[in-house]
């Protein structure tokens, strides 16, 4: 617990830690193992190399006794009691023709063994007993750059025979000699030193580089996840917009949890936003609503009050108040029954009932209802139908709904005289269903406004103020449902269009659901 107090806190940097830890482990059981393995192998390396001086030393000795005894015309070994080395064998092996020169064994010892030699020669040809003579060349002088001088000794036998004995005995005996090479020069331990101080001098490089690596690679892995925190505190604190880059040199696990992380996010800012805008359209929806509501109220408040004034003793006052009363309590009562069925649209509670029926008879069952209001104002009403039947999917009592409504309205906006045509035609996507009037029109600044709840104008005259404001919005509401869309068009004293596109395939009802309604195109001017 106390050594996690001075522990880095972040996971880069204790990565990083880790990494190194485990490359300067590797790196210590490399520097502990690998200098014994290197040792055994040097070693046995100088053995073979002392075994090829001891050779030499040896195959030089065996040339130099040879020469020795035939020059001489002696024998090795002197039959004396007891036998003994000839002298002239002794002065050819430790003596030197000059003084300040080396004997032969001298030159043995400090050129070709590189070690202590001694030399042992027995007069029988086995080395057992008591040798005849021992002689001994010790090394001396300084060593060459790299030598050192090692415990231990190499020996080895050759057997000669004693030519010349033959002067004595008819029998020329075997004489067994003994090379024995000590405390010999050897690279071993410069080798190894100098190969350990190389191998810490790796060591160094390599773990300084495995730090480096290890916060590069620790950078990398953790750079992702950083991004990812920031982006989840951003979101915490409202900022619905945050997003992750995914890096192209990146791992594919951490691309995929940023993938992952941004759809999450583009969802909840989806969703967020939908909710905020309901909460707006719920605020508004309730503000419109009591303002639709005061007035009727508030005229019904007012004749109550002026009826309980004595009033109601005036039969004409009376049955004015009381008439007056009955429009007010119808439009009332039109108001809730809209705003009811604008609330179930809203809210996905009425389902489509979409059949393939004959979508000219939707359309002729709007004009027929519209027509004695229009045969009453003098407005011609005219329908522009295929002459073959057209099976369509649509749900027949809701797009009468639709029909009824703009069909009321071109009628109820348009002067005597004028003239309301509904078209029904083919489309690339479906269906397009067209009522065009030759009415008033609608100002430019009020135009993108006629889909929005209760809205009837602000140039409000008799005509463009009266009723709830609430039909557009429930045709919207309606096309929307079959996944069609609803457009308007118009020019002041030209008239106005408004066509209803609907697809081939309706929108599934849980779709409309969890999705909020789609912009509306509005134009302001009239297709000719």
């Amino acid at each position: 617990m106390r050594l996690a107090r001075f522990l880095p806190r972040s996971f880069r940097a204790r990565l990083a830690i880790v990494i190194s830890a485990v490359v300067a482990f590797a790196l210590i059981l490399v520097l502990a193992v690998l200098p014994r393995l290197l040792d055994s192998y040097f070693s046995q390396q100088e053995t073979q190399n002392l075994q090829a001086r001891e050779a030499a030393v040896a195959q030089l000795l065996a040339l130099e006794l040879r020469l020795i005894s035939r020059n001489g015309l002696v024998p090795i070994v002197a039959p004396t009691n007891p036998p003994s080395l000839s002298d002239q064998v002794i002065a050819g092996l430790t003596g030197a023709d000059e003084p300040n020169e080396r004997s032969f064994l001298e030159l043995e010892a400090q050129v070709v063994a590189q070690a202590d030699v001694t030399v042992r020669i027995y007069a029988g040809p086995t080395a057992s007993g008591t040798p005849v003579a021992t002689l001994r060349a010790p090394l001396t002088g300084s060593p060459g750059q790299g030598l050192t001088r090692e415990a231990g000794s190499y020996s080895n036998s050759f057997t000669i025979t004693d030519l010349y004995w033959s002067q004595y005995s008819g029998t020329a005996p075997a004489r067994t000699v003994v090379v024995e090479l000590s405390s010999p020069y050897t690279l071993r331990a410069e080798t190894l030193q100098t190969l350990f101080w190389v191998l810490m001098a790796v060591a160094v490089l390599a773990l300084a580089l495995a730090v480096i690596v290890a916060y590069i690679v620790a950078d990398r892995l953790t750079t992702p996840i950083q991004r990812l925190t920031r982006a989840s505190h951003a979101l915490a604190a409202g900022d619905f917009t945050a997003r992750v880059t995914p890096s192209p040199s990146g791992a594919p696990e951490v691309n995929e949890l940023a993938t992952t992380f941004n759809r999450m996010a583009d969802e909840l800012e989806r969703s967020i936003a939908f909710i905020r805008r309901d909460r707006d359209r719920s605020r508004e929806f309730v503000a419109d609503v009591s303002h639709e509501l005061r007035t009727p109220i508030a005229a019904l408040r007012m004749y109550n009050e002026l009826l309980s004034d004595g009033a109601v003793n005036d039969p004409a006052t009376r049955a004015e108040f009381l008439e007056t009363s009955r429009v007010q309590i119808e439009r009332l009562d039109w108001l809730a029954s809209n705003l009811l069925e604008l609330s179930k649209l809203d809210a996905g509670l009425v389902a489509l009932d979409v059949r393939p029926d004959d979508l000219r008879v939707v359309v002729q069952s709007a004009i027929e209802q519209a027509r004695p209001t229009a045969e009453r104002k003098g407005v011609t009403l005219a329908a522009e139908l295929p002459t073959d039947p057209f099976r369509f999917p649509h749900d027949p009592p809701r797009l009468g709904q639709v029909l009824s409504n703009l069909v009321g309205n071109a009628v109820k906006f348009t002067p005597p005289g004028g003239r309301v045509t509904v078209t029904l035609a083919r489309t690339r996507e479906g269906a397009r269903i067209s009522v065009r009037d030759t009415g008033i029109g609608i100002a430019p600044d009020e135009l993108p406004h006629v889909f929005e709840r209760f809205y009837r104008g602000s140039h409000a005259n008799e005509v463009r103020a009266s009723g709830s404001g609430l039909g557009l919005a429930i045709a919207r509401s309606i096309v929307e449902m079959h996944g069609g869309r609803i457009s308007i068009a118009s020019r002041e004293g030209q008239g106005t269009l408004v066509e209803v596109h609907l697809p081939r395939t309706p929108r599934a009802p849980e779709v409309m659901e969890s999705s909020p309604p789609a912009a509306l195109p509005v134009n302001t001017a009239v297709p000719e």
